[in-house]
């Protein structure tokens, strides 16, 4: 029988680590949660914005997870480190500012749409694909639907979650072109917005406006990072079955 305490990986946490960002002083507590609960181990390291510039800043990962926390320094950074784990196929998260900047990546870089901006980054730009929120949903929970027969409904395991959120920005424009170019918006709020983004054929890429990171007081991971982490063991255990 395998030992599962013996299933560890190595994760990238891209972003500006702050004792400010609430989200990023509940990492070490899901880690921890991870470990003991589900013996699910990782090996985090963070990695700021500037430092994911690099080419090679998240390669050997077997995980990405772009955390809250923007505006980040770099944006080039961050959409570098997306970029990665989307092309090489490693596991990737996207929680809040992560899920907004996973949009932009693909915008700019499956879809064409170069001159695309994120209105917290670049407020004279002239088309946001990110733009700011008519309600802010700071502070904000609110039920999520969550499409059938979707990586986002088999990880979440309902039609229907609470979540909790803390952003002013979500995407507005280009919807229906970045459909036409595979990524599936699977989760949507009341009003019929996009809550969760997902890339089908990706061993694991995963996106949420909402902090599943805020979920609880943090000693249960939600779900999304549970899978997350199992995806990063998964992907961490195919590499050692790999020939030299």
């Amino acid at each position: 029988m395998t030992d599962t305490a013996a299933q560890i990986a190595k994760v990238a946490l891209v972003g500006d680590r702050s004792p400010n960002v609430v989200s990023h002083s509940r990492v070490p507590l899901l880690l921890d949660s991870l470990a003991a609960r589900d013996r699910l181990v990782l090996d985090a390291y963070w990695i700021a914005s500037e430092d994911a510039e690099a080419g090679d800043a998240v390669r050997g990962f077997d995980a990405v997870w772009a955390v809250p926390g923007s505006p980040y320094r770099s944006e080039a950074g961050v959409l570098n480190a997306i970029r990665t784990a989307r092309e090489e196929g490693i596991p990737f998260l996207g929680t809040c500012g992560g899920f907004q900047h996973a949009l932009l990546e693909f915008a700019r870089n499956v879809c064409g749409l170069t001159r695309v901006a994120h209105a917290e980054n670049d407020p004279g730009a002239e088309d946001f694909l990110i733009a700011p929120l008519a309600c802010s949903l700071v502070g904000h929970e609110g039920v999520v639907t969550v499409e059938p027969d979707t990586l986002a409904q088999s990880v979440i395991g309902s039609e229907r979650t609470v979540e909790r959120y803390f952003c002013s920005y979500g995407p507005s424009r280009h919807l229906e072109t970045l459909r036409a170019h595979g990524l599936r918006f699977s989760g949507h709020d009341e009003d019929g917005h996009p809550r969760i983004a997902e890339l089908p054929g990706h061993p694991f890429f995963l996106a949420s406006l909402f902090q599943p990171e805020l979920s609880g007081d943090g000693s249960r991971p939600h779900p999304v990072v549970r899978a997350l982490a199992r995806a990063a063991v998964g992907h961490a255990a195919r590499k050692e079955r790999q020939p030299v």
